[in-house]
Protein backbone atom coordinates (compact mmCIF):
# COMPACT_ATOMS: atom_id res chain seq x y z
CA UNK A 1 0.00 0.00 0.00
CA UNK A 2 1.21 3.70 -1.13
CA UNK A 3 -0.22 5.84 1.80
CA UNK A 4 0.78 9.36 1.40
CA UNK A 5 -2.16 11.41 3.73
CA UNK A 6 -4.01 10.32 6.95
CA UNK A 7 -6.33 12.86 7.72
CA UNK A 8 -6.95 11.87 11.24
CA UNK A 9 -10.73 13.21 11.84
CA UNK A 10 -13.37 14.08 8.94
CA UNK A 11 -17.13 14.29 10.01
CA UNK A 12 -17.50 14.97 5.98
CA UNK A 13 -16.42 12.34 4.50
CA UNK A 14 -18.98 9.24 5.20
CA UNK A 15 -22.43 10.65 5.25
CA UNK A 16 -23.83 10.79 9.23
CA UNK A 17 -20.41 9.13 10.22
CA UNK A 18 -17.30 9.88 12.06
CA UNK A 19 -14.30 8.60 9.96
CA UNK A 20 -10.61 9.43 8.93
CA UNK A 21 -9.77 9.49 5.63
CA UNK A 22 -6.55 7.64 4.21
CA UNK A 23 -5.20 8.97 0.90
CA UNK A 24 -3.17 6.51 -1.52
CA UNK A 25 -0.75 7.28 -4.21
CA UNK A 26 -0.61 7.30 -7.62
CA UNK A 27 -3.74 7.50 -10.37
CA UNK A 28 -4.71 6.64 -13.62
CA UNK A 29 -6.40 9.55 -14.83
CA UNK A 30 -5.02 13.42 -15.20
CA UNK A 31 -7.75 15.43 -14.29
CA UNK A 32 -6.74 18.93 -15.12
CA UNK A 33 -8.53 20.45 -12.03
CA UNK A 34 -7.80 17.57 -9.54
CA UNK A 35 -7.05 18.87 -6.08
CA UNK A 36 -4.78 16.37 -4.86
CA UNK A 37 -1.94 16.60 -8.47
CA UNK A 38 0.60 15.72 -6.14
CA UNK A 39 -1.14 12.59 -5.21
CA UNK A 40 -1.39 11.66 -9.22
CA UNK A 41 2.47 11.21 -9.56
CA UNK A 42 3.24 9.90 -6.60
CA UNK A 43 2.55 6.13 -8.12
CA UNK A 44 5.20 6.56 -10.48
CA UNK A 45 7.73 7.91 -7.70
CA UNK A 46 9.89 6.32 -5.17
CA UNK A 47 8.32 8.09 -2.76
CA UNK A 48 8.56 7.14 1.12
CA UNK A 49 5.04 6.21 2.18
CA UNK A 50 3.07 5.80 5.44
CA UNK A 51 4.03 2.10 6.77
CA UNK A 52 0.72 0.38 6.89
CA UNK A 53 0.99 -1.01 10.57
CA UNK A 54 1.59 2.70 11.82
CA UNK A 55 -1.95 3.30 10.52
CA UNK A 56 -3.19 0.35 11.40
CA UNK A 57 -2.30 0.85 14.72
CA UNK A 58 -3.78 4.58 14.61
CA UNK A 59 -7.00 2.87 13.54
CA UNK A 60 -6.68 0.27 16.84
CA UNK A 61 -6.62 3.25 18.77
CA UNK A 62 -9.22 5.50 17.53
CA UNK A 63 -12.13 2.73 17.87
CA UNK A 64 -13.99 4.45 20.37
CA UNK A 65 -13.62 7.85 18.56
CA UNK A 66 -14.29 6.76 14.74
CA UNK A 67 -16.70 4.84 13.27
CA UNK A 68 -15.54 4.36 9.78
CA UNK A 69 -12.68 4.66 7.63
CA UNK A 70 -12.67 6.43 3.60
CA UNK A 71 -10.17 5.12 1.21
CA UNK A 72 -9.30 7.82 -1.21
CA UNK A 73 -6.38 8.96 -3.56
CA UNK A 74 -5.16 9.40 -6.26
CA UNK A 75 -7.26 5.97 -7.23
CA UNK A 76 -7.40 3.79 -4.56
CA UNK A 77 -8.04 0.61 -6.71
CA UNK A 78 -4.43 1.16 -8.23
CA UNK A 79 -3.19 -0.52 -4.86
CA UNK A 80 -2.41 -4.14 -5.44
CA UNK A 81 -2.37 -4.88 -1.61
CA UNK A 82 -5.92 -2.94 -1.28
CA UNK A 83 -8.03 -5.97 -0.12
CA UNK A 84 -5.74 -7.12 2.53
CA UNK A 85 -5.48 -3.94 3.60
CA UNK A 86 -9.59 -3.79 3.57
CA UNK A 87 -10.17 -7.02 5.80
CA UNK A 88 -7.65 -5.43 8.49
CA UNK A 89 -9.86 -2.84 8.66
CA UNK A 90 -12.84 -4.58 8.55
CA UNK A 91 -11.60 -6.73 11.45
CA UNK A 92 -10.88 -3.49 13.68
CA UNK A 93 -14.62 -2.93 13.51
CA UNK A 94 -14.62 -0.32 11.04
CA UNK A 95 -17.49 0.82 7.92
CA UNK A 96 -15.39 1.26 4.79
CA UNK A 97 -16.34 4.31 2.23
CA UNK A 98 -14.55 4.32 -1.02
CA UNK A 99 -13.50 7.31 -3.48
CA UNK A 100 -13.50 5.71 -7.19
CA UNK A 101 -12.95 7.19 -10.87
CA UNK A 102 -14.90 3.91 -11.72
CA UNK A 103 -12.41 2.50 -13.84
CA UNK A 104 -12.27 -0.59 -12.54
CA UNK A 105 -15.58 -2.23 -12.34
CA UNK A 106 -14.40 -5.92 -11.77
CA UNK A 107 -12.55 -5.02 -8.79
CA UNK A 108 -14.99 -2.35 -7.42
CA UNK A 109 -17.66 -5.19 -7.82
CA UNK A 110 -15.50 -8.13 -6.15
CA UNK A 111 -14.70 -6.26 -3.16
CA UNK A 112 -18.51 -5.13 -2.72
CA UNK A 113 -19.69 -8.48 -2.82
CA UNK A 114 -17.15 -9.75 -0.34
CA UNK A 115 -18.50 -7.31 1.85
CA UNK A 116 -15.06 -5.39 1.88
CA UNK A 117 -16.76 -1.72 1.37
CA UNK A 118 -19.64 -0.36 2.62
CA UNK A 119 -20.07 3.04 1.01
CA UNK A 120 -18.92 3.96 -2.33
CA UNK A 121 -18.54 7.92 -3.91
CA UNK A 122 -17.68 7.41 -7.65
CA UNK A 123 -16.64 10.57 -10.02
CA UNK A 124 -19.04 11.00 -12.80
CA UNK A 125 -16.26 13.46 -14.45
CA UNK A 126 -18.26 14.84 -17.27
CA UNK A 127 -20.73 13.78 -20.06
CA UNK A 128 -19.33 10.92 -21.77
CA UNK A 129 -18.79 12.66 -25.46
CA UNK A 130 -15.97 14.83 -23.06
CA UNK A 131 -14.53 11.95 -20.82
CA UNK A 132 -11.54 11.79 -22.70
CA UNK A 133 -10.57 15.60 -22.35
CA UNK A 134 -11.80 16.25 -19.09
CA UNK A 135 -9.53 13.13 -17.72
CA UNK A 136 -6.41 14.74 -19.73
CA UNK A 137 -5.60 12.04 -21.81
CA UNK A 138 -5.43 11.45 -25.64
CA UNK A 139 -7.69 8.57 -25.16
CA UNK A 140 -10.01 6.70 -23.12
CA UNK A 141 -12.77 3.86 -23.74
CA UNK A 142 -15.49 4.79 -21.24
CA UNK A 143 -17.01 1.57 -21.16
CA UNK A 144 -15.34 0.65 -17.94
CA UNK A 145 -17.00 3.66 -16.02
CA UNK A 146 -20.28 2.84 -17.92
CA UNK A 147 -20.24 -0.96 -16.30
CA UNK A 148 -19.11 0.59 -13.00
CA UNK A 149 -22.16 3.41 -13.08
CA UNK A 150 -24.75 0.46 -14.00
CA UNK A 151 -23.43 -2.02 -11.53
CA UNK A 152 -24.21 0.93 -8.65
CA UNK A 153 -27.33 1.40 -10.37
CA UNK A 154 -28.09 -1.60 -8.76
CA UNK A 155 -27.77 -0.56 -5.69
CA UNK A 156 -25.29 -3.75 -4.49
CA UNK A 157 -24.26 -1.25 -2.11
CA UNK A 158 -24.71 2.33 -0.58
CA UNK A 159 -23.26 4.94 -3.21
CA UNK A 160 -23.35 8.25 -4.22
CA UNK A 161 -21.56 9.57 -7.96
CA UNK A 162 -20.13 13.75 -7.77
CA UNK A 163 -18.79 15.52 -10.29
CA UNK A 164 -16.46 18.42 -9.74
CA UNK A 165 -17.85 21.35 -11.97
CA UNK A 166 -15.29 23.34 -13.35
CA UNK A 167 -16.21 26.25 -16.46
CA UNK A 168 -13.70 25.22 -18.34
CA UNK A 169 -15.00 21.76 -19.07
CA UNK A 170 -18.81 21.93 -17.60
CA UNK A 171 -21.63 23.55 -19.66
CA UNK A 172 -25.41 23.04 -19.31
CA UNK A 173 -25.53 20.61 -21.96
CA UNK A 174 -23.49 18.33 -20.08
CA UNK A 175 -25.16 17.72 -17.20
CA UNK A 176 -28.63 16.95 -19.21
CA UNK A 177 -26.58 14.04 -21.06
CA UNK A 178 -25.30 13.31 -17.65
CA UNK A 179 -29.08 13.09 -16.10
CA UNK A 180 -30.51 10.45 -18.63
CA UNK A 181 -26.70 8.33 -18.57
CA UNK A 182 -26.74 7.96 -14.66
CA UNK A 183 -30.88 8.23 -14.79
CA UNK A 184 -32.60 7.44 -11.43
CA UNK A 185 -29.38 7.44 -9.60
CA UNK A 186 -29.87 7.45 -5.38
CA UNK A 187 -27.62 10.77 -4.84
CA UNK A 188 -26.10 13.03 -6.65
CA UNK A 189 -23.74 15.54 -6.03
CA UNK A 190 -22.26 18.60 -7.97
CA UNK A 191 -19.11 19.62 -6.29
CA UNK A 192 -17.95 23.35 -6.71
CA UNK A 193 -14.27 23.72 -7.86
CA UNK A 194 -11.77 25.66 -5.86
CA UNK A 195 -8.40 25.87 -6.52
CA UNK A 196 -6.59 24.25 -4.01
CA UNK A 197 -3.00 25.56 -5.51
CA UNK A 198 -1.93 21.67 -6.00
CA UNK A 199 -3.72 21.42 -9.91
CA UNK A 200 -2.32 19.89 -12.92
CA UNK A 201 -3.72 22.47 -15.17
CA UNK A 202 -3.69 26.22 -13.79
CA UNK A 203 -5.98 29.11 -14.71
CA UNK A 204 -9.23 26.80 -14.06
CA UNK A 205 -12.22 28.42 -12.37
CA UNK A 206 -15.60 27.17 -10.94
CA UNK A 207 -19.71 28.47 -11.33
CA UNK A 208 -21.26 30.80 -9.00
CA UNK A 209 -24.48 29.50 -6.83
CA UNK A 210 -26.91 30.37 -8.79
CA UNK A 211 -25.40 28.99 -12.05
CA UNK A 212 -24.68 25.58 -10.00
CA UNK A 213 -28.51 25.98 -8.55
CA UNK A 214 -29.72 25.85 -12.90
CA UNK A 215 -27.41 22.93 -13.02
CA UNK A 216 -28.76 20.96 -10.21
CA UNK A 217 -32.73 22.31 -11.85
CA UNK A 218 -32.20 20.68 -15.12
CA UNK A 219 -30.68 17.16 -13.51
CA UNK A 220 -33.69 16.93 -11.17
CA UNK A 221 -35.89 15.92 -14.19
CA UNK A 222 -33.70 12.56 -14.28
CA UNK A 223 -32.59 12.39 -10.46
CA UNK A 224 -34.73 13.29 -8.07
CA UNK A 225 -31.51 13.76 -4.80
CA UNK A 226 -28.84 16.26 -6.60
CA UNK A 227 -27.17 18.33 -4.40
CA UNK A 228 -24.89 20.70 -3.99
CA UNK A 229 -21.95 21.06 -2.66
CA UNK A 230 -18.83 23.83 -1.85
CA UNK A 231 -21.26 26.44 -3.14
Amino acid sequence: MNIQGLQKLSLLDYPTKISCTIFTGGCNLYCPFCHNASLVFLGQMAMESIPVDSVLSFLKKRRKVLDAVCISGGEPLLQRDLEEFLKQVKELGYLIKLDTNGTFPDLLQQFVEKELVDYVAMDIKNSLGKYCMTVGLRSFDTKVVEESVQYLLKNPVEYEFRTTVVRQFHQAEDFISIGKWIHGAKNYFLQSFVDSGNLIENDLSGYSKREMEQFQQLLSQDIPNVMLRGV
